[in-house]
């Protein structure tokens, strides 16, 4: 389980994450949404360790991990997918798997977490992973590369973005399978309404601030009704 307690995060002159604190069930599927810039990615990004909160506490199965570097919140058990993932040139998709299984990987065990990521497995495992490979192509990848370390925490920053419909769908069946899994906690950032749709919880974040946070029956509702309120709002001017 991952707890958020009072974390916030501020650079000169712009406060950008308030004193936020939530908790993130074990074997349930959160998603963080709200308006662009209110904080959504740099709270992942604290999470992570890519940035250091002012204030507050980060704990990970009880355990306080808000002093540890990337490095060792990876080897604790923390995955972080980007919203463009990272091309590496020479390197094979069996490669990467092997690196983030962090142990010999026999090519059939790889193709089995291609396959769980809806990937062709023997089209796939010796790509290399460079401008031949699409958005979603690389997303699924990177999350075939998550399922292989086995991350007791998994965070998407909008994984959506830069692909098109065929591969968004093929994306929404992915975190489908990592829902029904049910062994490890997952955290994306999203403001898409089929990502919000398979949600355990949805904490909503603007301005900096958690303005609301519930099941996805009691959010859902509310943020439907908030866009309808903002369309009337742009037609009236």
């Amino acid at each position: 389980m991952l707890e958020l307690k009072n974390i916030s995060f501020a650079v000169p002159e712009k406060e950008i994450v308030r004193s936020v604190s939530f908790k993130a069930e074990k074997g349930k599927l959160l998603v963080i949404t709200g308006p662009n810039g209110g904080g959504k990615s740099t709270l992942a990004k604290i999470i992570m360790g890519i940035e250091k909160p002012q204030t507050g506490k980060i704990l990970l199965d009880g355990c306080d991990i808000t002093p540890l570097s990337v490095t060792e919140r990876a080897r604790a058990g923390v995955g972080f997918a980007f919203q463009s993932p990272v091309r590496f040139k020479g390197l094979r998709v069996q490669d990467l798997l092997r690196l983030a299984a962090g142990k010999p990987l026999a090519a059939e065990e790889a193709c089995v977490y291609l396959s769980e990521v809806g990937l062709c497995a023997n089209s796939y495992i010796g790509r290399e992973v460079n401008a031949s490979l699409s958005g979603g192509e690389l997303k699924r990848i990177e999350i075939a590369m998550l399922l292989a370390r086995g991350t007791k925490l998994s965070i998407f920053d909008e994984p959506e973005a830069g692909i098109d419909l065929w591969s968004f769908g093929h994306l929404i069946a992915c975190f489908k399978k990592i829902r029904a899994r049910r062994d490890g906690t997952v955290i994306i950032i999203s403001h898409q309404e089929r990502i919000l749709e398979i949600a355990d919880k949805i904490v909503v974040i603007a301005d900096g601030k958690l303005t609301d946070e519930g099941t996805k029956n009691e959010i859902m509702p509310k943020l439907l009704h908030g866009c309808m309120e903002t369309c009337e709002l742009l037609k009236g001017n």
